[in-house]
């Protein structure tokens, strides 16, 4: 595979439940993940569910991180996508565990990108880069 990013899908169950529905709380939690994997934040949305439920997206300038929640049932699925080398999701995901007070935790990784006979890593271009090359419309 030409590697584009990484993928991780975390299952977090046995959650602290007052945590997993509070919308304002969430999104703290996942500006701060993002700071700490080191990924750029370029926007945000959250949604709080009537009777209870968060969902929240940060779109960042390396793909994304979300959430939605399951307070009745302690839960959270919470997605990592990455590009690039310069980003580690591992450490959003250790402090969403963390933060959430979560009891159990399954992770997966998947790799993302073109299928190829063998596994290599590609480099991204600058947006200037990309910009440059991009066709005008006229």
């Amino acid at each position: 595979m030409k590697i584009l990013g990484r993928h991780l899908i975390a299952e977090l169950s046995d959650c602290d439940s007052s945590k997993l529905n509070n919308r304002e709380q969430l999104e703290q939690y996942l500006y701060e993940a993002v700071r700490l994997s080191g990924a750029t934040i370029v926007r945000s949305v959250f949604h709080q569910y009537n009777p209870q439920g968060v969902s929240g997206v940060v779109v960042i300038a390396e793909s994304h991180l979300s959430i939605h929640t399951w307070p009745e049932y302690g839960y959270a699925a919470v997605d990592f996508f990455t590009c690039g080398e310069s980003v580690d999701p591992y450490k959003a995901f250790d402090y969403i565990k963390q933060k959430l007070n979560a009891q159990n935790a399954q992770l997966s990784e998947i790799k993302r990108g073109i299928p190829s006979q063998a596994d290599e890593i590609i480099d991204h271009k600058p947006v200037q880069e990309l910009l440059l090359a991009a066709p005008l419309i006229s």
